[in-house]
Formats: structure tokens, C-alpha cells, sequence
């Protein structure tokens, strides 16, 4: 585990998980957890749906995407939210696309993202472990980062390899930690198998957790 600067009066750990997935743990102040949970109060109030998956399965999250939608009865991105209501996926806010691209050169990486997936976890929330590989063959190919902020209460985050029978890392993402993976790791599988109640700083006034997961397409 090394140090890293985070600003002038912050540190953040940063753990290598593996070859191209880096751990920041603790990377965002809470003053910025706290604006950033307002905004996306804000964008899921708007439009934050709970997904029905192919097969009639309903996902357990609510999730809101900006830049592009995706879809999840046909695994795309369009431009419009074509399983819910027909309108135009939000915009991704400049701010955020910096936000990410900061993370991302912290982990050693260049990136700048045009989507962003905001999912909400309530106490009973969680991802079965699947691979994000719905990106545009180009941006796969060059191992463009995922991206991803927590928010809230910890998630059990599972790391696993690039097979769905390799083993698997237990990771606890916690409020303000951020986790990125590109490169050799782009396509490990991984998932959410539980959301921590009241593990969210009081500060924070939030019962379940966002997490945010910036992508190339």
C-alpha cells in the first residue's frame, strides 16, 4: 500500500487489487461525498427507475444513467431510454467527467468517460457478479477504465478474474472510497453481495449507498 496526495491537507491510500484494478480508498473528502449525494437525489428523484433485466427479472437497485442509457432488456447503450420511458438519457455534468478523469490518472490511467450509471442500493440492494463488457469493441479493446465512486453506506464489493468460476476478493468499498479497473483487469467479474446499514457517516444523512461507475463508450 503506497500514499498518495489528495489535496494539500489530504492523503489517500491507494491499494493495487490487481494488475490494471487500483483501490483509493478514502479519495473523496466528505464535503464532496455530501454535494455529490445531492446530486444524485436530485437525478434519481427525476428519473431513477428499478431495471426489469431480459427474462422478467427486476433488478435490485434503482439506477438513473447519464450520457447514455443502457438498456437492460438488450445489454446496449442508446441514446434514449428506450425499456422505460422514451425520454433522452441525462447529460453527464463536465464537473463529473473531470471528477472521474482525476480518479482514473490517480490509478494511472487517462481517461475521459461519456457515461456515468448511478445505481442506489437500499438495505436489501445488491449486483450479482457479472462482467462490464456492453462498451463499444474500440473502448474494450484499449482496457478503458471503469470508474467507480462510492457513497453512503459500505457495500461487500466481490472482485473476481476474467472467468465467472475464478476465485473472488471480498473488498468493503466504504463512503468516499473509489475503485478503478481497466487495462488487464477491464473485463474481471465482480458484484455487490450486500450493503452495510448505518455504516454511512451521520453527516452524510443517507440510508443506503450510490454508487457511481463512470465508462468510455
Amino acid at each position: 500500500m503506497t500514499l498518495l496526495p489528495f489535496s494539500q491537507d489530504r492523503q489517500c491510500l491507494v491499494q493495487r487489487v490487481a494488475e490494471g484494478a487500483i483501490w483509493l480508498k478514502g479519495w473523496l473528502p466528505l464535503s464532496d461525498q455530501s454535494a455529490l449525494i445531492e446530486q444524485c437525489r436530485v437525478l434519481m428523484d427525476a428519473g431513477g427507475y428499478v431495471p426489469t433485466v431480459r427474462g422478467g427479472g427486476k433488478m435490485h437497485v434503482r439506477m438513473v444513467c447519464l450520457g447514455r442509457h443502457w438498456n437492460p432488456l438488450t445489454y446496449r447503450y442508446e441514446a434514449t431510454r428506450a425499456d422505460h420511458d422514451g425520454l433522452p438519457a441525462p447529460p453527464l455534468p463536465v464537473e463529473w467527467i473531470d471528477l472521474a478523469s482525476r480518479i482514473a490518472a490517480n490509478a494511472g490511467f487517462t481517461f475521459t468517460p461519456d457515461i456515468c450509471l448511478i445505481n442506489f442500493y437500499d438495505a436489501a440492494g445488491r449486483m450479482g457478479v457479472h462482467q462490464d463488457k456492453d462498451e463499444s469493441p474500440a473502448s474494450l479493446a484499449d482496457g478503458a477504465p471503469v470508474v467507480s465512486i462510492s457513497l453512503g453506506d459500505t457495500a461487500r464489493f466481490l472482485f473476481g478474474g476474467l472467468k465467472r468460476r475464478d476465485p473472488v476478493e471480498s473488498i468493503l468499498l466504504e463512503s468516499g472510497d473509489a475503485f478503478v479497473f481497466g487495462g488487464p483487469a477491464r473485463l474481471r467479474y465482480h458484484g455487490v453481495s450486500r450493503i452495510i446499514p448505518a455504516t454511512a457517516a451521520p453527516e452524510l444523512g443517507l440510508d443506503g449507498r450510490f454508487n457511481l461507475t463512470f465508462r468510455r463508450f
